[in-house]
C-alpha cells in the first residue's frame, strides 16, 4: 500500500518509524532499534534532544517562516556562530547540502567570471559525492549517478583523490575552483591525505582558484573537530554545510570568505533558506556542539569505537578488511559480503547502519551516543557476523 504513493527512489527497509530518544527509535509496533546512521549523519544530537525540542517549540510559537526580504534574529545568530567558528567572511542558508554546492558552484563561476571570461572550470575528485542536483551531480566523480541525466553541466573535470599528480595535471588559468570533501563519506569514508590537500591549497592559489571544501556530511563535530579542514589546518575559501546543522530540521549554509564572497542582490536566493525555524535548530545544535568537553568526548568515543572494532576484526580477519575514519564518522572495509546484505542482518538485530559503495558499511551514531551503546552495537556486529562463513556466505 506505501508504495502507491510515494516514487521509487529509495530501497527502504520493511518498518514504519515512528518516535525516537536519545540513540534509540521504535516503529510502529514498539520494536526498538538502535540507531547508529542518525539519518545519514545528520540527527547528531540523537532523537528528541531536549534543547533542540525546546528551541524548535518556542520559535513555532513566535514565528516559523518569512522571506528573505527581511532581517530576523535567529538567523543572523547562527550566522554569527558559523563565522566565528569557522573564518572570516559571510554566510548564505539553504535547505539541504546539494543546494549548499550548488550555491558554492555559482559562487566560484561568479569569482572567476570577474577575473577572466574563461576563468570557469571546475575541478572535484572521483569517487567524490557532492549531491543530486544538478550541477552538485555533475561535481560528483562517480558516473553510475550520471548515466541517465546526461548531458550534465559543462565546465566539470575530475582528479583522482589523494592524487597531487593527478590534480595538478588538471589545474591551468581557467580553473575556477577546486571541490573536496576533506572525507569522502559515499565512497566509503576515506579521508584525504595532509600532503593532498596541502597541495591543493597551494594549486588554488597558485592559479588564482578557490578551494572548497564540502563538510556536509564530515562536519558539524562529525570527526571530533567541529569541522574537518580543522584537524588538517588547511582553510577554504568556502565551506559547505548541510546534514547536522539543523539536528534534523532542514538546513544548509555556505561560509565564503571575504575573496569569495562576491555574491549581489540578484545572484542568488532561496524562498525557505535561513528560515526562522531552522536557524533556531541550528542554533541550539551549534550551542550543544560547542560546550565545553562536547567535541572531544566524541574524539574519545571514536578513538573507543575504533579500538573496539580492530578487536573485531582480529576475530573475523576474512571477513573485514580496512577500518577508516575518525572521530563518530567509521567505515568499515568487508570482505566477500556485499554492504547491503549487512546492513540488512544488523536492521534485522536491531542495529541501523548505512552502506557506502558495494563492501562498505558507514557508522554514523549521534555524537551524544554513551559507550554502554556502542558496546551494545559492536555486539549485534559481532553476532551478525557470526552468521557469515569464511567466504561471505550467510549461514544463518
Amino acid at each position: 500500500m506505501k508504495n502507491n504513493y510515494l516514487m521509487n527512489t529509495y530501497n527502504r527497509f520493511p518498518v514504519i518509524l515512528d518516535h525516537g530518544k536519545g540513540s534509540v527509535v521504535w516503529d510502529k509496533d514498539g520494536r526498538s532499534f538502535l540507531d547508529f546512521s542518525s539519518g545519514i549523519a545528520v540527527n547528531i544530537l540523537g532523537h528528541s534532544h531536549k534543547k533542540l525540542v525546546s528551541a524548535i517549540e518556542s520559535q513555532v510559537r513566535k514565528l516559523v517562516h518569512c522571506s528573505n526580504l527581511y532581517w530576523t534574529e535567529p538567523q543572523v545568530e547562527l550566522a554569527k556562530l558559523l563565522i566565528e567558528n569557522t573564518f572570516e567572511g559571510k554566510v548564505f542558508f539553504t535547505n539541504s547540502g546539494t543546494e549548499a554546492n550548488e550555491a558554492a558552484i555559482k559562487l566560484s563561476r561568479k569569482y572567476g567570471k570577474k577575473k577572466s571570461i574563461s576563468k570557469f572550470r571546475i575541478l572535484s575528485a572521483v569517487n567524490s559525492f557532492h549531491g543530486r542536483t544538478f550541477g552538485s551531480l555533475t561535481a560528483t566523480g562517480q558516473e553510475k549517478y550520471h548515466e541517465y541525466f546526461k548531458p550534465l553541466v559543462a565546465g566539470f573535470d575530475y582528479f583522482e583523490f589523494n592524487s597531487e599528480e593527478s590534480l595538478r595535471s588538471k589545474m591551468n588559468d581557467e580553473v575556477c575552483a577546486v571541490i573536496l570533501e576533506p572525507i569522502q563519506g559515499e565512497s566509503g569514508i576515506v579521508p584525504a591525505s595532509d600532503d593532498f590537500l596541502n597541495a591543493a591549497r597551494v594549486l588554488c592559489d597558485h592559479y588564482g582558484a578557490l578551494l572548497i571544501f564540502d563538510e556536509v556530511q564530515c562536519g558539524m563535530g562529525r570527526t571530533g573537530k567541529l569541522f574537518a579542514y580543522q584537524k588538517y589546518g588547511v582553510k577554504p575559501d568556502i565551506l559547505t554545510i548541510a546534514k547536522g546543522l539543523g539536528g534534523g530540521v532542514p538546513i544548509g549554509a555556505v561560509v565564503a570568505s571575504n575573496k569569495a564572497d562576491v555574491f549581489e542582490p540578484g545572484d542568488h536566493g532561496s524562498t525557505f533558506g535561513g528560515n526562522p525555524l531552522a536557524c533556531s535548530a541550528g542554533i541550539a545544535v551549534m550551542r550543544e556542539i560547542l560546550k565545553d568537553g562536547f567535541l572531544k568526548r566524541v574524539e574519545d568515543k571514536g578513538r573507543y569505537l575504533m579500538k573496539k572494532l580492530e578487536g573485531i576484526k582480529k576475530i573475523f580477519p576474512s571477513l573485514i578488511g580496512d577500518l577508516r575514519g575518525t572521530g563518530l564518522m567509521v567505515g568499515v572495509e568487508l570482505k566477500n559480503i556485499s554492504s547491503r546484505d549487512f546492513v540488512n542482518n544488523c536492521f534485522d538485530h536491531g542495529l541501523l547502519t548505512v552502506p557506502s559503495g558495494r563492501n562498505t558499511v558507514r557508522l554514523l551514531p549521534p555524537l551524544t551516543v554513551k559507550k554502554v551503546e556502542i558496546d551494545s552495537a559492536l555486539k549485534i556486529i559481532a553476532e551478525v557476523l557470526e552468521g557469515f562463513d569464511r567466504t561471505g556466505r550467510n549461514i544463518q
